[in-house]
């Protein structure tokens, strides 16, 4: 391992220990995570709300977002599967198809998640998401 990529780890790992001191987010990463690259975090929130007979339900279940070595942040519980929480853009693809006719390309637009290379910024959007999406009163700690 490189001297760079050890300093990098060594401020991930202060990162990480500065969000459960301010923000009491805990680190719960299982090692096959861990040796995966990823890091999964617990957030002092519900997971998910719900209204029962015009009342505001909270499950008992704590908010999860994870951080992947690949570039993605994800919601790991709200929903019944995983989602990505990167930002989305719109790009062209084309494919070409042997048809008929011969070779043929079409062109598509579809949608991309902008991916976060650094582990660093990856924990940094993953708490900026937090804070815009949960910790302003949306949602409350119950």
């Amino acid at each position: 391992m490189t001297e760079w990529r050890k300093q990098q780890l060594a401020l991930e790992d202060a990162y990480a220990r500065n969000l459960l001191m301010n923000y009491n987010i805990k680190e719960v990463t299982t090692q096959k995570q861990a040796l995966n690259g990823t890091r999964e975090f617990q957030f002092p929130v519900p997971a998910r709300t719900a209204y029962y007979n015009g009342e505001l339900m909270f499950s008992q279940e704590r908010l999860r977002l994870a951080v992947f070595k690949s570039g993605y942040v994800r919601n790991q519980n709200s929903c019944g599967s995983a989602y990505q929480l990167n930002k989305q853009y719109k790009q062209n693809v084309r494919w070409t198809f042997l048809t008929p006719d011969g070779l043929e390309t079409r062109q598509y637009t579809q949608t991309a998640r902008a991916l976060i290379y650094s582990g660093l910024a990856r924990l940094n959007y993953m708490l900026e998401y937090y804070l815009k999406n949960y910790a302003n009163g949306r949602i409350t700690n119950r």
